[in-house]
């Protein structure tokens, strides 16, 4: 019986060797394709429009000087003259490469005596800032709030010998607002803040 249902295959048409080689060259095929596709040119795709129409978002949002890239506005950096505005404390040292938070829980003595040598050596110790004296969860945010660059204006006005009425017209023009009016809170990017500081520095010799 078994011989005659293969001779029949056979006579009708492909083989069952035939028609797995089929199959296999068809699985072969879809996969090159896709792999064209998902691997080639959906990714170049995308890249192009990023470096179309997003193109310094795209390339990091670096900030250059000069011809010489300086940071960027999507990373945090120290900053420890008194001259300039302090970013938030940082448990990666500002390492783009070891982004990470303290991982320290409520509970923490380590914690606990971290923010209290932070609140004493701030420039203010009545009504501090939260973000001048905790860190962010990656450690690398380029930002501080509003309040934390306020407490720092006398400092900085001092230091610069600008007045400080100046330097808080500074802070509200880099204050960022919500996304969209909803998302997220009013920011300010230090980086920016400091290379304006600096420009209006040079301006005054």
């Amino acid at each position: 019986m078994s011989a005659f249902l293969c001779g029949a295959a056979e006579v009708g048409g492909a083989t069952p060797r035939d028609t797995m080689k089929e199959h296999l060259l068809t699985s072969i095929r879809i996969t090159a394709v896709l792999l064209a596709i998902t691997c080639g040119i959906y990714p170049a795709l995308v890249w192009a429009i990023g470096q179309l129409a997003f193109h310094d978002q795209a390339n990091g949002s670096l900030i250059t000087r000069n011809g010489k890239v300086i940071g960027s506005e999507l990373i945090g950096q120290e900053f420890t003259s008194e001259r300039f505005f302090h970013s938030r404390p940082s448990a990666a040292s500002y390492d783009g490469s070891a982004s990470t938070g303290t991982n320290l829980g409520p509970t923490s003595k380590k914690l606990r005596d971290s923010i209290a040598a932070a609140v004493k050596s701030f420039d203010v110790q009545h009504n501090v800032p939260a973000d001048a004296v905790t860190s962010s969860g990656s450690g690398l945010d380029p930002h501080i709030s509003p309040a934390n660059a306020y407490a720092q204006a006398d400092r900085v006005a001092r230091a610069n010998a600008i007045p400080v009425e100046v330097i808080r017209s500074m802070i509200a023009a880099h204050t960022e607002d919500r996304l969209l009016g909803i998302y997220g809170e009013p920011r300010v990017n230090v980086l920016q803040l400091n290379l304006d500081l600096l420009a209006r520095g040079k301006a005054r010799v």
